[in-house]
């Protein structure tokens, strides 16, 4: 199946006049587009979060100094 031909398209048409009318053809065809744009939108939207998300997180490098005392514990050695 191609693409219809000019008489197709135009029977089409003819056929969408009738069932809506020459006045509601504009309105179907604004919020088609508004639809289209808005769904174009939160794609985008949808898009920076993802990036954002996968982005690495800057960390701040913090200077603490912190006295650390080791220990060991005493050895035992047994012998059979």
């Amino acid at each position: 199946m191609g693409m219809p031909s000019g008489t197709e398209l135009l029977l089409i048409f003819g056929i969408i006049v009738l069932l809506f009318g020459a006045k509601k053809i504009p309105d179907l065809a604004k919020g088609i587009g508004k639809g289209i744009k808005n769904f174009k939108n939160e794609m985008k939207d949808d898009a920076a979060e993802v990036a954002e998300a996968e982005a690495p997180k800057k960390v701040e490098s913090q200077t603490t100094t912190t006295a650390s005392t080791t220990t060991e514990a005493p050895k035992s050695t047994t012998q059979a």
